[in-house]
């Protein structure tokens, strides 16, 4: 999927993807990963989640990547914040608040971006990628982030053929897959979901499940 698909879908507001509430998942089992507070949440193709606030609200610093830099603008404007601007590699930065998000491609970040991070939260991250860029996703990722990185993923599983993502669906074997080789993963909850979705039941779709998982860095 191309970079310019997610730009125009910021500059025509078609967002349906974003959450005006704090995720149920994050709120559940945020605390399975004992993270200290003051650490650094990592937040990958953040857009303007409020679960960013949230993790703020927690006491944590929060470094997100977005793509788009409406999406940015929008979140700080949304939030009455007013950040600072700066650059970092080939990436600009906005921060306020102790939440600062880098604007430009996931796979421009380094090492040296991610050297705070203690935790990732990726909740419309790896769902929003199409096959052929997961596997490169997790491998950069996973080699950014020093070991014993805890990074608590929600994916969809539904079967795709009976909708064209994003979200994509992404089964557990698919994320064993991906992470064994990286990571120690653990299946958290795993829920039916398709009743509380009836836009998707209409469009035909007969399962709709949403997996949580937290995956601990080799």
């Amino acid at each position: 999927m191309k970079k310019e698909f997610w730009l125009e879908r910021w500059e025509r507001a078609e967002i349906g993807f974003h959450q005006n509430e704090i995720n149920p998942y994050l709120l559940r089992f945020w605390q399975a990963l004992s993270l200290p507070v003051a650490s650094t949440v990592f937040v990958p193709l953040c857009g303007k989640s409020m679960d960013m606030v949230w993790l703020h609200q927690q006491g944590y610093a929060v470094l997100g990547v977005e793509l788009s830099a409406i999406a940015v603008e929008d979140f700080f404007k949304e939030n009455e914040l007013s950040p600072t601007h700066s650059t970092s590699g080939k990436l600009s930065c906005c921060e306020a608040d102790g939440i600062r998000i880098l604007c430009g491609d996931f796979f421009d970040l380094n090492k040296a971006d991610v050297a705070q991070v203690g935790a990732v939260y990726d909740r419309a991250s790896l769902v929003a990628l199409p096959p052929d860029m997961r596997a490169s996703y997790a491998r950069h990722l996973a080699e950014m982030l020093p070991s014993g990185t805890k990074i608590l993923l929600i994916t969809f599983d539904y079967p795709q053929a009976e909708m064209q993502g994003p979200p994509f669906a992404v089964s557990v074997n698919e994320v064993e897959a991906l992470y064994s080789q990286y990571a120690e993963i653990r299946l958290l909850a795993q829920e039916d979901v398709l009743e509380q979705n009836p836009r998707f039941k209409q469009r035909g779709m007969t399962r709709m499940n949403e997996n949580v998982f937290l995956l601990t860095l080799l």
